[in-house]
């Protein structure tokens, strides 16, 4: 099956992978309404063949395709390409957004949805995905973050992290607005002999890193916790949407 060909104006591309033709229509209509060019697939073996053809800036993906498989789709489709992933699906349990992540997704929105949601999270991994790489030296809400020399002061005093502590956050702050799980965290930090089940280091050493950089889990100004599955640095952000 082909997928079908669609620009608007001179905005940025999505491909919208989904088999049920109301659905790629709802969201086709809002996406074009605020400016975006859609390219359409029905199945996994269509979105790969659209993929060959040019890539769209962002792809918006079903993961309970026929044949080909979301997971599969989303595996290989990061064999070639960091484009921006948002799985939509009505799937919600947490394995399946683990294991989505782990494959390479960058968002993930669950059945039923508000299409001016999607758009917001579309916009925002946009954004992301245009910004200049990260500053050896970041500088946020008080905070001076030496990515080179490991330093970090705070309101102009020097603030003293453990290791630990320094390696959390130069991984969260080189991953602005994305997802880490606490699995990538374990493997990156501890070192891939600790197993998923030890994340309870994450949540000791990020509560602990928190307090020093003065953030707070009820009100996040610089990392949000994505409960049960990793945190995002959103200093700087708009904060997640919706």
């Amino acid at each position: 099956m082909s997928a079908v060909g669609e620009r608007v104006g001179d905005g940025a591309t999505v491909l919208v992978v989904d088999d049920e033709p109301r659905l790629r229509r709802a969201v086709r209509l809002s996406l074009r309404a605020h400016g975006f060019a859609v390219r359409e697939a029905a199945d996994g073996e269509a979105s790969l063949a659209a993929l060959a053809d040019g890539l769209p800036d962002l792809v918006v993906l079903d993961l309970g395709l026929p044949g080909l498989g979301g997971h599969e789709v989303l595996r290989r489709l990061r064999g070639f390409t960091a484009v921006p992933v948002i799985v939509l699906t009505a799937r919600d349990g947490q394995a399946e957004k683990l294991l989505a992540f782990d494959s390479g997704a960058d968002d993930y929105v669950t059945k039923p949805f508000d299409p001016l949601e999607l758009v917001a999270r579309i916009r925002a991994l946009l954004r992301r995905g245009a910004a200049p790489p990260a500053a050896a030296v970041v500088v946020v809400d008080g905070l001076e973050i030496d990515l080179a020399r490991r330093r970090v002061r705070r309101d102009g005093l020097p603030l003293h992290l453990t290791k630990t502590e320094l390696a959390l956050l130069e991984l969260l702050v080189t991953n602005p607005g994305n997802l880490v799980t606490h699995d990538q965290l374990i493997r990156r930090v501890w070192g891939p002999a600790h197993a998923p089940a030890d994340s309870q280091y994450t949540r000791v050493y990020i509560g602990q890193l928190r307090k020093k950089l003065g953030d707070a889990a009820s009100r996040p100004r610089l990392i949000l916790t994505e409960p049960g599955i990793g945190y995002r640095w959103i200093a700087g952000d708009d904060g997640p949407p919706g």
